[in-house]
Parts: C-alpha cells; sequence; structure tokens
C-alpha cells in the first residue's frame, strides 16, 4: 500500500481495529478513513453503499464484528451469526462494487471443527462439525472468507483473509458477561486484589489449552499480510505456543499483584480442549510474533488500571455535578 492511499478500517474503535489504526499511523500512513457506529451502521446496506460512493477507499481493513465470549455466544447465537453476515456481506461487496484494490478480512480460529488436527492447518477448514458453544459467530466468520476467496475467483477481486488465534490486547471488552478470557480474569484479579477476596473463580476445569496473541503483533501482521500476500487461501495468524488456562490464569494473577488463590468451577463451559494454529504459512513469508504473552498482557493490564481510574474520576466528577 502506498503511504498516501486511502484505507478505511472498519471497527476502527474495537479491539482488533483500534490496533490496526495505531500501527497503520506508527508506519506513516496519513490518508485513513473510519466512521463510528453511530456515523455508519454496517448492518444497513445503504448506509454502506452511500459510505463507498462518497469516500472511495482504496484498501479495506474489514475488522468490524459483533464478539463475545462463551456466555454471550451461548445466549446470543442468532444476533452473533446474523449481524456478522450483514456486516461482511456489505463491507465486501461494496468494497467490489467501487473497485477498491485490496481487501483484509479477519475471521477467527473458531472456524476450525472441533476434533480437527492440532496444530489447526488451513486445510482443516468444513472438515468436521464445530464448537457448539459458538457455532454462530464461526458459521459466519466461514461465511465472511468464503465470500472473499469466491469474489477473487470469480471476479478476480483482490481480497483476502488471515484467521488469527485468540486476542487481548488495549481496547478488549472488560465486561463481565461479554468478555473473553484474558480480558476477563484480569478484570477479576484486578478487583479481588482491591477487595482482598481470599479467592478468584475460573470457569472450567483450568486444563484446556488456549493461543494468545497481542493485538499490536496481530496488527503488525495484518499489514505485512497486505503488503505481501495475494494468495487464493486465507492465511492463520498465530503466537505459535498454546498454554492451559491455569497457566494463563496464574501469569495474569502475577501480573496484577493479587496474592489469594484460584479455584475452579467445572460446571462452567470451557469450549474446545485445545485450540492453536499452524502459523507456519504466514511464518515462512517472514513474520513472526516478538511480544511474550507475560509481556502483552503486562501492557494490556496497565492500559486497564489507566482507563478504569479515568473512568472512575468521570464518573466522580459527574456525580460532583450532579
Amino acid at each position: 500500500m502506498e503511504l498516501d492511499a486511502k484505507i478505511y478500517i472498519a471497527g476502527h474503535k474495537g479491539m482488533v481495529g483500534s490496533a490496526i489504526l495505531r500501527t497503520l499511523k506508527k508506519k506513516g500512513y496519513l490518508n485513513l478513513v473510519y466512521r463510528t457506529h453511530s456515523e455508519l451502521d454496517l448492518t444497513n446496506q445503504k448506509e454502506v453503499e452511500s459510505f463507498f460512493e462518497e469516500e472511495q477507499p482504496e484498501y479495506v481493513f474489514l475488522a468490524a464484528a459483533k464478539v463475545g465470549g462463551i456466555a454471550a455466544n451461548i445466549k446470543m447465537p442468532a444476533d452473533f451469526l446474523m449481524q456478522n453476515l450483514l456486516i461482511q456481506c456489505h463491507v465486501i461487496n461494496s468494497a467490489y462494487q467501487h473497485q477498491v484494490k485490496k481487501l483484509l478480512f479477519l475471521g477467527s480460529s473458531c472456524i476450525y471443527p472441533k476434533e480437527a488436527q492440532q496444530p489447526l492447518k488451513e486445510e482443516a477448514l468444513l472438515t468436521g462439525l464445530l464448537e457448539p458453544t459458538n457455532e454462530g459467530y464461526a458459521v459466519a466468520k466461514i461465511a465472511g472468507l468464503k465470500l472473499c476467496e469466491y469474489y477473487k475467483k470469480q471476479y478476480h477481486a483482490n481480497f483476502i483473509s488471515v484467521m488469527p488465534c485468540n486476542l487481548y490486547g488495549y481496547e478488549d471488552n472488560f465486561e463481565e458477561e461479554t468478555s473473553h478470557l484474558v480480558p476477563a480474569l484480569i478484570r477479576r484479579f484486578h478487583e479481588a486484589k482491591i477487595q482482598q477476596k481470599e479467592f478468584v473463580t475460573v470457569w472450567g476445569t483450568g486444563k484446556v489449552y488456549r493461543e494468545l496473541l497481542f493485538t499490536e503483533e496481530m496488527a503488525e501482521a495484518c499489514l505485512y499480510v497486505m503488503n505481501h500476500y495475494e494468495g487464493e487461501t486465507f492465511l492463520n495468524l498465530g503466537y505459535g505456543e498454546d498454554f492451559t488456562v491455569l497457566e494463563i490464569a496464574e501469569i495474569i494473577k502475577k501480573v496484577v499483584g493479587y496474592k489469594g488463590k484460584i479455584q475452579f468451577d467445572s460446571s462452567k463451559p470451557e469450549g474446545m480442549v485445545r485450540k492453536i494454529v499452524d502459523s507456519s504459512k504466514l511464518r515462512q513469508m517472514g513474520w513472526s510474533p516478538q511480544i511474550s504473552l507475560e509481556e502483552g498482557i503486562r501492557s494490556t493490564y496497565d492500559w486497564y488500571v489507566k482507563h478504569l481510574n479515568k473512568k472512575v474520576a468521570f464518573e466522580t466528577k459527574e456525580k460532583r455535578k450532579g
């Protein structure tokens, strides 16, 4: 991409999109276009078409999505499927209609079958049943990557996809009911430290494995792929190593400085036993992560505390006004 090219980042306020936006700015890309949800509803076809007609972006990073943890996915499967399908269809089709030079779609490693051989290779897609706890979201992401593949096949559109492993980082969702593993544990351990609780409860047995990638690394990889890849198939994007939930919880406990105990609730769902992607194709292209899990979690926790303090200060100020 040329440094002065007009680049649209869909979902720039979210964890993934904001990391891509920061990385683009850091690398010297200046002609960046983005809209908040209130300014542009990506589930509304007419609004999306009007936006592309007005802005005529040359490149698109499609990072916008409805996302959430296990509890949210179990509770709202129709919402996760429908809203993501609408976002993807509208943006991808408008990108084609307005002759976007290149589009990068971000999917998720949950697209793979529950019983697929680990590490998960790109070729394992659609070879078995999905993990039921996030099937709606997974089906939507499969549809998105296939839509990019078929637009490339039928119309020769330069649309590509990457499938990241589990991500964490700045601008993550730390809400109790809808957050993913890392932000949920950061919040629980931080609150337990402040409230001097004796223990923190973690869902599941602690024995399942998860591969985690810091969003700043993910964004670097996306920019690298956008500038170096035009293949027919999607690419996995991962850290290259996985950890048990117990190991992840212990790292977060250490980073937060919590002195109590960890207990597990095996009555709660925990998803796939293991989920690590084979990122060898991307590594062979020349990209690999550089930030350790503990370093990434420490940066994320520092960001969380900083923004939590800002939120408390703002609420206190507003309360005094009232």
